[in-house]
């Protein structure tokens, strides 16, 4: 099986200049020359639709490090804290967020050009002459990238400016490019997500050689994402019921510790993973948060000791919760000493370790081979609980069932029809389940901001003075702003 590589080569190939001694410019590939073939083809794709998607060490969307946005949306709420006094986090824990805070700011600097990418290379592999079943697949996951990358900046920023293939292709003749209207941007990601399931299979099996790649699965869970996001339940709905059906394969691991180790990856419940392997791509996520007295088998890991789960979050748990395994509040250290609540020393001084992931048997340092999971199933079968609830606005059985789907994998009580006083103390547990479940995986802030609970929290649980209500919205960089003279508007609250 085949991990993806993405080569800084193809991303050479495709969009950079290059200069010879006479200093003559190039700007355009001679389509004579490349692409000419489905090889070719595959290394532009790769290129542009997958190296934004990676967990590699300090770069990629998914990278566990600072500028990664699983991480720095999960600080920004009630599930996350750092141990680390350095300049990004007290803006990100704290919501002190400025057009120049770095950790807040990072994202939109460093991807919304990857859109722009993606779009050029629709255009140069189009007119490449190989069978068209590969080309519409090729195609499809650039969609599928653009769509998804284009949900995620919108999530934190709002609309956001994306250039045409016309305007790309005539870079010298400069053009302010306006932030578009809300109604444009979610119709843009629609489009998007829906010509990238015409042309993406519904999933790969774990020993398939495009394992990794795009499928209609991770399309259907961002188009639901957005859906709710919207709030257009039916739509929503519907997603997730695709999504259900038996030729997507997707199924719960038995047991949650499971779900994030070498062992199992690539695992029914896993809709789409950042590829890890030795060499190529590697992410950080034990040295983020196992501190030096953390006992492990393989004693080569680094350990820094940074990220933590808050007492308040970790105490929310049922104490019989087999999650627990994973999120630790109690251990004994190498150096004889129990960590707990009640003896939290430097180690555990901000909260529980979110462990979560399995150790790299081989690992040496920071770098761990462990596939990085972004969305997995039970994603969708809590989602969809939500969604049923909030389109009938009436709690169904259905939707009971579909929430104890994690409480009977966790090992804690389920719940009946009459555990719900009404449909808005349904939503509450809602959240609070999902937190449980999903915590560092990226997920809270949009939970929150949909129930309304985002800057609520970071009030009340993280103590924050400097938060407010507008701050649903992250800023664009000044230098956005700057650049913008006028034309590229600022979110509000900035």
């Amino acid at each position: 099986m085949k991990k993806l590589v993405y080569t800084v080569l193809a991303a050479a190939l495709v969009f950079s200049s290059c200069t010879n001694l006479e200093s003559e410019m190039y700007d355009v590939i001679n389509p004579g020359i490349f692409p000419k073939n489905e090889k070719d083809v595959e290394a532009i794709v790769t290129s542009a639709a997958y190296a934004p998607f990676r967990s590699s060490g300090y770069s990629g969307i998914f990278t566990v490090a600072s500028g990664g946005i699983q991480i720095i949306t999960e600080m920004s709420t009630d599930l996350g804290e750092c141990q680390w006094n350095d300049a990004i986090w007290p803006d990100v824990l704290y919501q002190n967020f400025t057009p120049n805070s770095t950790g807040v700011i990072k994202f939109y600097r460093d991807h919304l050009r990857d859109i722009s990418k993606m779009t050029l290379a629709l255009d140069r592999i189009a007119p490449v002459d190989i069978q068209e079943s590969a080309k519409a697949r090729l195609a499809a996951e650039l969609h599928c990238g653009r769509g998804w990358l284009a949900y995620l900046l919108y999530d934190l920023y709002g609309p956001v400016p994306v250039a045409t293939l016309q305007q790309l292709l005539n870079p010298g003749q400069e053009e302010l490019l306006e932030r578009p209207t809300k109604e444009w941007m979610v119709s843009y990601i629609e489009t998007e997500l829906q010509e990238a399931v015409k042309g993406l299979p519904a999933n790969y099996k774990s020993s398939d050689a495009n394992y990794g790649r795009f499928t209609g699965g991770l399309a259907y869970t961002v188009l639901m994402k957005l859906y709710m996001h919207e709030g257009n339940w039916a739509e929503a709905e519907k997603c997730a019921r695709e999504l259900m059906k038996l030729e997507y394969s997707y199924a719960l691991v038995p047991e949650y510790k499971d779900i994030f180790t070498l062992e199992n990856e690539k695992n029914a419940e896993i809709i789409w993973a950042a590829q890890c392997s030795r060499g190529v791509n590697q992410q950080l996520w034990l040295a983020h948060v196992l501190p030096s007295q953390y006992p492990t088998k393989n004693p080569n890991i680094q350990k820094w000791s940074g990220y933590r789960v808050p007492w308040a979050f970790y105490n929310t748990f049922d104490p019989k919760d087999k999650r627990l395994e994973t999120l630790v509040g109690d251990f004994a250290g190498t150096d004889g000493e129990t960590y707990n609540e009640q003896n939290k020393g430097v180690v555990l001084a901000k909260g529980a370790l979110p462990v979560k992931y399995g150790e790299d048997p081989v690992a040496t340092g920071e770098e761990s081979q462990v596939d990085w999971i972004v969305y997995r199933y039970a994603d969708i079968l809590t989602s969809l609980s939500e969604i049923i609830v909030r389109r009938n606005n009436a709690v169904t059985q259905e939707a009971v069932d579909l929430l104890n789907t994690v409480r009977n994998r966790a090992g804690i009580t389920p719940y009946t029809l009459s555990s719900f006083a009404n449909t808005e103390d349904f939503l509450d547990k809602v959240l609070l389940n999902r937190g449980q479940e999903f915590w560092f995986e990226g997920l809270r802030r949009t939970d929150l901001i949909r129930h309304g609970k985002y800057i609520e929290y970071a009030r009340t649980c993280k103590g924050s003075v400097t938060t407010k209500d507008e701050f649903v919205l992250m800023p664009l960089p000044q230098a956005a702003i700057n650049e913008g003279k006028g034309i590229v508007i600022q979110n509000p609250g900035y």
